[in-house]
């Protein structure tokens, strides 16, 4: 066992006596020492409930044999963080969570490792950690929160986003908007849609790191904490076994992922996560992987936002299990996972149970999947989009720029009536290093939505899960970086054509030059972390990751 060197031997009595004052019995040094890694906290709705999580947890951990030691790491809600300067914290968090669990495994040997995380940027920090340690490692996500319902129909957060454009076109009375914000976050778990943090639970699972079911095991469910337990016995086979990490996050394994994400349609912030994650691994994925991938993979589940169904729905039908099992023809399926069993295995005595929430592959509700990469004059190193939420009228599409450089002057134009149908609005230096950090441009997304408007957003920041509609992201290289976004003109014509993948300013090629050898680089005052993270982050289209 690795946490041998340190409990080992009579120079090693020092130790020993450390770990008693811990509570460490004799017997429970004999055992495999086992992290428990919990981001709970207490203002984050998908963590407020991890304790109960943690402790199920450690009690399988006992019972298989093992001695658990649990401690933490931090949290970013990007709801809470969501337009203001907070968001630009949330994307480089996953760089001081990955090196976090990294300095606690390492400096104190464990032998293996249960990472218990919930929400959108904390479950790849977790995985980029994995990634890295390649110890023994299982998975167990926070689950979705429930629907809120309001006036009949289920609502979640991004209802709320979007009620504030419904609010300020006159749609909606204040009342309505107090009584939503009241009843659209019920209770703890990660906001309720194929948002950010549930596509990344399912992707998980998908991979093979979580028990199956997981993923769309609710917050609040008795499923959750009986998995959660579950999931503590599991890690101790895979320690004696010596199953690490990285058996299980093979190439094949993220293929499975990237497949699993285009059937349903899944956030764009899968692209930025999968490919930091895997660079840990070491595997080699790029952006046009996601392209490939999605061609070939149709859409079958109708998620929220841009479709019908909840989380709850989907678990009904019979959750990751049953769409892999819808998939089947297109995974990689002799790819292991932390059940002892293959992919293969795992399904095989799967059904469907709701063929309109899983469709089959004869039906889909897109033949592509959820993700399509651009590439063009305006992006020449490729750019995001999900465009199975895109209407069909807006798939080939050119209209007028007009130039914002920062998410809150975009916002303030859109809610003050400045915008009109038709145009392409251009949210700039929000990159990576730009902005720096990368925000999520939800609340102009939301404002556009709720107000009705058919306009198309391009920018080099990213997008919520809950964001739907024309907007595309990670647009590379960013402005920052002396991207031709960077000299998109007030009035220029942007030519957008998803089915043919391009994304193009049409500016000859000569003024783009032009305009490019006077640019000069934005002075940035920022200090701190962030600073850092300016300093030493990759570009989007390599995962927006610390060198």
């Amino acid at each position: 066992m690795k946490s041998d060197v340190m409990k080992k031997g009579v120079e090693r009595a020092p130790h020993r006596a450390l770990l008693k004052a811990c509570g460490v019995t004799d017997v429970g040094m004999e055992r495999p020492f086992i992290a428990v890694v919990n981001s709970w906290n207490e203002i984050v709705p998908g963590h407020i409930h991890l304790r109960q999580v943690a402790e199920a947890v450690k009690t399988g951990i006992h019972s298989a044999g093992g001695t658990p030691f649990e401690f933490n790491t931090i949290a970013v809600c990007d709801g809470l963080a969501m337009g203001h300067d907070g968001m630009r914290y949330s994307l480089p968090s996953r760089d001081v969570i990955a090196d976090s669990i990294e300095i606690m495994i390492r400096a104190h040997a464990f032998d293996g490792m249960v990472l218990i995380s919930s929400c959108d940027e904390i479950v790849p920090g977790h995985l980029m950690a994995a990634a890295r340690l390649d110890i023994p490692t299982v998975v167990v996500t926070g689950g979705p929160m429930h629907s809120g319902v309001f006036k009949g129909e289920n609502v979640d957060i991004i209802s709320v986003f979007e009620a504030i454009g419904e609010f300020k076109d006159g749609k909606i009375s204040e009342d309505d908007l107090k009584k939503l914000e009241d009843c659209a976050c019920p209770g703890a778990g990660s906001c309720a849609g194929m948002f950010s943090a549930n596509t990344l639970a399912c992707g998980v699972e998908a991979l093979g790191l979580s028990l199956p079911g997981c993923a769309t095991a609710h917050a609040m469910d008795d499923s959750k904490l009986r998995i959660a337990r579950e999931s503590g016995k599991r890690i101790m086979p895979l320690v004696k076994d010596d199953v690490t990490a990285r058996d299980i996050m093979s190439y094949d394994a993220f293929e499975n992922w990237m497949r699993v994400s285009m059937a349903t349609a899944g956030s764009t912030n899968d692209v930025l996560e999968i490919l930091a994650i895997a660079k840990e691994a070491d595997i080699k994925v790029s952006l046009d992987s996601f392209d490939e991938i999605s061609r070939m993979t149709p859409h079958i589940c109708n998620m929220r936002p841009g479709g019908l169904y909840t989380m709850l729905d989907l678990d009904r039908a019979g959750g990751i299990p049953a769409l892999m099992k819808r998939l089947e023809k297109l995974l990689n399926l002799e790819c292991i996972t932390i059940t002892g069993k293959t992919v293969q295995e795992n399904i095989k005595d799967v059904e469907v149970m709701d063929d309109e929430v899983i469709r089959p592959l004869s039906n889909p509700i897109h033949s592509e999947g959820g993700i399509a990469v651009l590439r063009g004059s305006l992006a020449p190193n490729g750019a995001v989009v999900k465009q199975t939420a895109v209407d069909e009228q807006m798939l080939r599409y050119a209209g007028p720029a007009r130039v914002f450089e920062s998410e809150e002057e975009s916002t303030g134009a859109i809610l003050n009536g400045e915008i009109k149908h038709g145009d392409v609005i251009v949210i700039r230096y929000e990159g990576p290093r730009g902005g720096p950090g990368m925000r999520e441009m939800l609340a102009p997304t939301s404002a556009i939505c709720g107000m009705g408007l058919k306009v198309i957003l391009v920018t080099d920041g990213r997008f919520s899960g809950g964001t739907r509609g024309p907007c595309i992201g990670h647009v590379s290289p960013e402005a920052a970086e002396g991207g031709p976004i960077a000299v998109v003109e007030e009035g220029d014509i942007i030519e957008i054509d998803i089915p043919a993948r391009k994304l193009d300013l049409a500016v000859n090629e000569s003024e783009i030059k032009m305009r490019l050898q006077r640019w000069k680089p934005r002075e940035q005052n920022v200090k701190g972390y962030l600073r850092r993270y300016a300093e030493l982050c990759s570009s989007s289209d390599k995962g927006a990751c610390m060198r």
